[in-house]
Formats: structure tokens, C-alpha cells, sequence
């Protein structure tokens, strides 16, 4: 039985700062490897790009880390996608009960309207990371979280985390550079398949 963290998101596209929130958890929670999961239809996200790209740009992103690895499951789930009903497949696959799943503190806030949340966060580790200065208590607070529950969430703080997917995509709209914020491999293919060229 190893020890996993599980990073999910839309990854539309993935960025550094993804890379550098995995690196950081594998080593402050001793995690045997980090899969990526990009997320098939999010419940929550409209206009998101077609889950292939998402998946190929992942793929591209982690193919030089030997601890890093990218899951389909999400992807080739039918219907709407849900974090829940990932970890629990997860956890039967690695046959492991230690599961951290890394996410962006943002979703602290609201992780109260997740699909079965309170279960979530009893059969996985959350790991919320975070760009310096961001108001922890505030977050946990507007959270609706029991005690019980915020000690299922350790906070991470990583400075690169300041990169977003919704600037990058501007970004390329705008026909400014995208360089040193993804992999070149993303960025390439960022701009051989003419991905965020109009608005979402």
C-alpha cells in the first residue's frame, strides 16, 4: 500500500504552477507518486475545451517526472464527473487508503456545494494549494466546514501559483506570450491545434 496524491482540476490548460503545487506535495506529504486527473464534464464549469486536448496537454506537462502520472478516468467517464466517485475508484486501483487530493485553495469556500463532500473528505486527505497571501481563515470560514472536517485539509503554500489557466487563455486571445508559464510542450501544442483562440 502506497501513499498517492491525486491532482484534479480542468488543467485548461495545465501550468506551471500545477507542476510545481504536485512537486511540493509529493515531498512535504512523502507521496509515492501524484496522478493528474483531468476532469471529464465538471458540474460546475461551462465552456470548458474538449477533454482530449486537456488530457494530451496533461500528458505532455508530466511525461518528464518519473513520479508523475496522468488518468483518463475522469475523462472517459460518461455524464458529469465527479471527485467523489474518483478517489473512491482510485482508492480501489492503488489499493490504498492514503489518498491526498491536491486542489487550489479557492475551492475551500464552496467545497460545502460538492457532490458528497462530508464523504469526500472522509476517504481522502485534501491538500488546498495556495499563492502566498491567501486568507486561509476566511476561506474556512465562508466554508461551512465542521472542525472535524478543516483537519481533513492541510494548506500549501506555492509561490508560482500565481499562474492561472483563465490568464493563460487570455493571454494566447490576446496574442501575448505564454512562454515559461506552461511546459513548451503545452505551449506547442497550445498553438499547432489553435487552442483559446476566441472566447469561451
Amino acid at each position: 500500500m502506497g501513499r498517492y496524491g491525486v491532482m484534479g482540476g480542468t488543467f485548461d490548460p495545465i501550468h506551471l504552477g500545477h507542476l510545481v503545487a504536485a512537486q511540493a506535495a509529493l515531498h512535504e506529504f512523502e507521496l509515492d507518486a501524484v496522478y493528474f486527473v483531468p476532469s471529464g464534464q465538471p458540474p460546475h464549469k461551462r465552456h470548458v475545451t474538449d477533454g482530449e486536448h486537456r488530457y494530451v496537454m496533461t500528458l505532455l506537462a508530466t511525461a518528464a517526472n518519473p513520479r508523475f502520472y496522468t488518468s483518463r478516468v475522469e475523462i472517459d467517464r460518461v455524464g458529469y464527473s465527479y471527485t467523489y466517485d474518483t478517489i473512491l475508484y482510485l482508492r480501489q486501483e492503488f489499493n490504498s487508503d492514503e489518498i491526498y487530493f491536491i486542489t487550489g485553495a479557492d475551492v475551500i469556500s464552496h467545497l460545502h456545494t460538492w457532490y458528497r463532500y462530508r464523504e469526500l473528505l472522509q476517504v481522502c486527505h485534501f491538500v488546498a494549494a495556495t499563492r502566498p497571501g491567501f486568507a486561509f481563515d476566511d476561506a474556512l470560514q465562508s466554508s461551512s466546514l465542521t472542525a472535524a472536517e478543516v483537519e481533513r485539509i492541510s494548506f500549501l503554500e506555492v509561490p508560482s501559483l500565481a499562474i492561472s489557466s483563465t490568464d493563460i487563455r487570455q493571454r494566447v486571445r490576446d496574442g501575448r506570450p505564454i512562454k515559461y508559464l506552461v511546459p513548451s510542450a503545452v505551449e506547442n501544442y497550445i498553438y499547432k491545434h489553435a487552442l483559446y483562440r476566441s472566447g469561451e
